[in-house]
């Protein structure tokens, strides 16, 4: 793998990670056929990013209370999320006005939404922002500070969007899951936002591959009597999500296949 790039060299480093939890600079060397002093370079690169921790010799895999880096989340259940957003993109009309989070999974739907005509789309989730700048969507963002692991704009945005009418519908990524408290979050930063957001909508959508089923979360952004529909991978199990449907939550389990659809 000598000579590859130094942005390729880095991702590759990021796939080890995932398959070994740790890389030794030594490693590294013989496989890239680079200089120690031009790893190091890219671990504390990787580092900066919240994409890694640094340990003498090498790195492991980035550890702590944040939900996780953007880079990092996306490598992560491809397939799941990309059925979930094409089935969350059916129900979108051209010429509607919504709102997508920073979560991956929404990045995956903006990758499903270029195409559309007239949409309007009000996202705190610079990477969406950025996928879209470029067609014909016409994108909205709130303002904020920029929280770098999630490249997103956080802050407490008050009527900026409430104050501009109705969204036809929201659609956000979650932390956790709980039938009492509804859609969850780890970042207090991140649920202010998304409270905002979902309080403009008409309609709220939660978008989540199964693996977040059972995961632990602080704050509740969306009670459970708000959520429209829940769309999910058929990894979940139809118990788990029982306590939805009877409250009369719409329950859609994506194949990652994306072959077939199973509602509840």
């Amino acid at each position: 793998m000598a000579g590859i790039a130094e942005h390729e060299r880095q991702q590759e480093v990021l796939r080890l990670l995932d398959v070994d939890g740790r890389v030794s600079v030594a490693d590294l060397v013989r496989r890239f056929g680079v200089t120690a002093v031009t790893i190091r370079k890219d671990l504390e690169v990787l580092e900066r990013r919240h994409l890694l921790a640094r340990v003498r010799g090498g790195a492991v895999t980035a550890d702590g209370a944040d939900e996780g880096a953007f880079e990092m989340r996306l490598r992560h259940g491809t397939a799941a999320k990309a059925a979930i957003a094409r089935a969350a993109a059916a129900i979108v009309p051209d010429g509607a006005a919504i709102a997508l989070d920073c979560s991956t999974t929404c990045f995956h739907l903006a990758h499903e939404l270029r195409g559309r005509r007239s949409l309007i789309v009000v996202t705190n989730g610079l990477r969406a922002a950025e996928l879209l700048s470029d067609s014909g969507v016409t994108v909205v963002l709130p303002g904020g500070t920029l929280r770098r692991s999630s490249w997103s704009l956080v802050g407490d945005f008050g009527d900026v969007v409430m104050s501009r009418g109705r969204l036809t519908m929201g659609f956000f990524g979650i932390r956790g899951l709980s039938r009492e408290h509804g859609l969850m979050e780890l970042s207090i930063e991140e649920t202010t936002v998304k409270r905002r957001l979902a309080a403009a909508c008409t309609e709220v959508y939660g978008l989540f591959d199964s693996s977040k089923i059972g995961r632990f979360a602080l704050h509740s952004f969306v009670p459970t009597q708000r959520i429209t529909g829940l769309y999910t991978d058929d990894g979940a199990a139809p118990d788990a999500l029982a306590g939805f449907a009877e409250q009369g939550v719409k329950i859609h389990r994506m194949p990652a296949d994306d072959t077939h659809e199973t509602s509840a």
